[in-house]
């Protein structure tokens, strides 16, 4: 039942612009492709679009998945000009998706922190399925703060990928307790 009343909350807040919709791509995405080839990529939970729009400017080929409708038509809007594969679906399902992969780039931009440990479990092997071998999963999460506890620490998060993924770096976020986490896939 709270995964219903979760995603509609989300699906409605792309009715307007949603306060986590900045419109600008994010710059540890911008630092991290700089000088790269270009390749595959996915965006986890990529709302309207605008890492994806980002990626496909730089010549990636791109895929987007988000469970909100209207988040995907949003990001079709925006990609338009170029192609790519927008889908709505949930993130935990990876394994059971027919996606463009396999994926040198996973992107997740706090959808990963959100999920029920179970949940988590299951979107892991659906990543463990599409991520290239040394590939990178780039995911921004929440950590637990003293005011609410909720997020996932630094631990949990290695203890999640350990079987597939090493940690190659690790960002401390700006503004709230939040990191960075970039895993190259083993």
């Amino acid at each position: 039942m709270w995964k219903i009343f979760k995603r509609l909350a989300f699906n409605s807040s792309y009715l307007f612009r949603p306060r986590w919709d900045t419109g600008i791509p994010v710059p540890e995405l911008i630092r991290f492709i700089d000088g790269k080839a270009p390749g595959n990529a996915i965006d986890i939970g990529c709302g309207s679009g605008t890492n994806l729009l980002y990626l496909a400017q730089q010549k990636w080929k791109v895929t987007g998945i988000d469970f909100a409708p209207l988040a995907i038509k949003a990001a079709r809007r925006k990609l338009k000009p170029y192609t790519t594969t927008l889908l709505v679906a949930d993130a935990t399902k990876l394994c059971e998706l027919h996606l463009p992969g396999p994926y040198d780039l996973a992107l997740d931009l706090g959808c990963f922190h959100s999920l029920s440990n179970i949940d988590r479990e299951d979107y892991v092997k659906g990543l463990e399925k599409w991520v290239t071998r040394d590939g990178v999963f780039m995911v921004y999460a929440f950590q637990p703060s003293s005011n609410d506890g909720r997020g996932i620490s630094k631990e949990e998060m290695i203890a999640y990928f350990k079987n597939e993924f090493v940690l190659i770096n690790y960002e401390q976020g700006q503004g709230r307790p939040s990191a960075w986490f970039y895993f190259q896939r083993i």
